[in-house]
């Protein structure tokens, strides 16, 4: 770093950090987060490192416990465990909540990966391994780093925001061999038919980018689909048709 003229400050590093009175102002100030945000990885890091393979389950929070699709993810959550598979989930109520009661039952890794809301509770009692971040991007590694697919089940702009971030990183493959299946075929087929005729269709993405979706409304099939890779390096059914 260089500071000349006007930006150069007043005292030195070294005399803020022993000076023993004045202002703590520093201590909420964005260095000092780096500080916070460095943390939260080496947490993260160092809490998922043994966990094994995963899958993570994104789906809307509002799902209550008598729908069809919060009972899909409790069974969802159980066939991952009974494949050896942590189920990794954001943590919370409705299909997250579901997924991880599915794998918890079963015997499985049941994960939960938090985010401070305003809004909503803490994690939900199925979580046997959970951590709460600060830091939507910190928590984003940690379903990228240790799920080797996602299933994505039917909800809001979290769930939305998790599909897209992962199809963008296997689109400029900063990840790979990541698949990523779309449960609930009547919920995701007017996005994947908007996306072929107005996105691909004005060549905004590229032909074949769509392949990297799957929609299903088998759980068995789900599950084969995000645990092909390791299986055998393929997925065993075709991508969404035209």
């Amino acid at each position: 770093m260089i500071r000349r003229l006007d930006q150069v400050l007043p005292t030195t590093t070294d005399q803020r950090l022993l000076e023993s009175r004045g202002d703590t102002d520093w201590v909420h100030s964005d260095p000092w987060r780096v500080m916070r945000i460095q943390s939260e990885f080496v947490e993260g890091f160092g809490t998922l490192a043994n966990l094994g393979p995963g899958v993570s389950v994104f789906g809307s929070a509002r799902t209550p416990k008598d729908h069809p699709m919060y009972a899909a993810a409790v069974e969802m959550g159980a066939r991952l465990a009974q494949a050896g598979y942590a189920t990794i989930t954001g943590g919370g109520p409705g299909t997250m909540e579901a997924a991880n009661k599915g794998a918890l039952e079963a015997g499985g890794v049941s994960v939960g990966l938090g985010i401070e809301l305003p809004f909503e509770e803490q994690l939900n009692r199925y979580v046997s391994l959970g951590i709460n971040f600060r830091y939507f991007f910190v928590r984003k590694v940690m379903f990228l780093k240790y799920s080797e697919g996602f299933v994505v089940m039917p909800g809001g702009f979290g769930t939305f925001d998790e599909l897209f971030e992962a199809l963008t990183l296997v689109q400029t493959r900063k990840i790979t061999r990541f698949p990523i299946v779309l449960f609930g075929s009547s919920y995701w087929a007017g996005l994947v038919d908007w996306l072929r005729q107005e996105v691909e269709g004005s060549a905004y993405i590229s032909p074949g980018d769509l392949a990297m979706l799957h929609i299903t409304d088998d759980i068995d099939e789900a599950v084969t689909i995000v645990t092909s890779f390791r299986e055998n390096g393929v997925v065993p059914v075709p991508p969404v048709e035209g």
